[in-house]
C-alpha cells in the first residue's frame, strides 16, 4: 500500500508538469485552432534557460524560473508575429512553420548549451516528508503546488479579466469577434506568449526531477501533447486532468512494467481515445482551417 500511495505521489508531480504543457497547448489551440508544434520545444528552452540562470549565475529558483518564462514569452510572442500572416490564408503553411520553428530552437539550444545536457540540484534541501509512512519529497510538493497556482492563475485571467474575456470570444467565433472590435491578432499574441510561458513553467520544474538536454522537449511534448488529446483538446480543465492522469499511468507503468513503461503507458492512451476520441471533456474548438 505504501509503494502504491509513494507512485501516486510522484505520478501526480510529474502529471503536474504535463498538464502545464497541455495546458499551453490547449490555450493556443481553442484561441487560433493551430497546434503549435514548436512547444514542446519552447519548454525545452525554458528548462535550459531557468537552469543556466539558477546554475551558473546563482539566481535564486523562483527568480531563474520568471526570467526563463519572460525569454520565451518573447520566443512566443516572435513566433506569432511570424505567423500572423498565415492566419486564414495557408493553415497547412502555419503549421509546417511551428515544425520549422521547433527544429530551430533545437538548433539554438544545441549551439548556446552543447550536446552535453545538465543535471539541475532541487531548490528544496529539505529532507523528504515521512506521510503514515510514505515519504513524499518536499519539491514534489512545490511542483504540484506551482501547478495548481498557475491553474488558478490562468482560470481567473480567462473568466475576470478584458484580454481573457477577448481571448475566450476569439475562440469562440473569430469573425464576430472581429466584428465587435477585438484586435484578433493581439489575442493571438497574447495566447502564445502566454502558452509559451507555461511550457517554460513546466521545463524549469522538471529540471529537478529529469535530466536537461536537447530531447528533453520531446519527452514532455508527447506526453502533454497526450495530456491534452485525452482532456480534450482545448479545453484548460481536461488538460489539467489529462495531464495527472498520463502521470500516474507513466508513473505505475514505470514501476511494474520499467523498460517496457512507454509502450503501456500509450496502449493505455489508445484505448482511451478509441473510446472517447474527442476526449474526457470532449471541448470542440474553432477550425480556422
Amino acid at each position: 500500500m505504501q509503494e502504491t500511495l509513494q507512485t501516486l505521489v510522484g505520478g501526480l508531480s510529474l502529471g503536474a508538469v504535463y498538464a502545464l504543457v497541455a495546458m499551453g497547448f490547449s490555450l493556443v489551440y481553442r484561441t487560433m485552432g493551430l497546434v503549435n508544434f514548436a512547444h514542446a520545444d519552447i519548454a525545452m528552452i525554458g528548462a535550459y534557460a531557468a537552469s543556466t540562470f539558477y546554475l551558473t549565475y546563482k539566481l535564486p529558483f523562483a527568480v531563474a524560473m520568471v526570467v526563463a518564462i519572460a525569454v520565451t514569452a518573447a520566443i512566443g510572442l516572435v513566433i506569432e508575429r511570424v505567423l500572423r500572416p498565415l492566419e486564414n490564408k495557408d493553415f497547412d503553411l502555419m503549421l509546417i512553420g511551428t515544425i520549422g520553428f521547433g527544429i530551430v530552437l533545437q538548433a539554438v539550444a544545441i549551439l548556446i548549451w552543447g550536446t552535453t545536457g545538465r543535471a539541475v540540484r532541487s531548490p528544496v534541501p529539505a529532507a523528504p516528508l515521512d506521510v503514515f509512512g510514505v515519504r513524499v519529497r518536499t519539491y514534489d510538493l512545490l511542483v504540484m503546488a506551482v501547478a495548481a497556482l498557475a491553474v488558478l492563475g490562468l482560470a481567473w485571467f480567462l473568466a475576470r479579466t478584458k484580454r481573457g474575456a477577448a481571448m475566450q470570444a476569439v475562440a469562440m467565433d473569430h469573425e464576430a469577434a472581429t466584428a465587435v472590435g477585438i484586435d484578433v491578432g493581439r489575442s493571438n499574441a497574447l495566447a502564445f506568449s502566454i502558452g509559451a510561458g507555461l511550457a517554460a513553467l513546466a521545463g524549469g520544474l522538471v529540471g529537478p526531477m529529469l535530466y536537461v538536454d536537447a530531447s528533453l522537449g520531446g519527452a514532455l511534448g508527447i506526453k502533454g501533447f497526450a495530456a491534452a488529446m485525452l482532456g480534450g483538446f482545448g479545453s484548460i480543465p481536461g488538460a489539467v486532468v489529462g495531464g495527472l492522469a498520463i502521470g500516474v499511468l507513466d508513473s505505475y507503468a514505470a514501476g511494474h512494467f520499467q523498460g517496457y513503461s512507454v509502450l503501456v503507458t500509450f496502449l493505455v492512451f489508445t484505448a482511451a481515445i478509441m473510446i472517447r476520441p474527442m476526449g474526457v471533456f470532449g471541448e470542440r474548438t474553432v477550425s480556422r482551417a
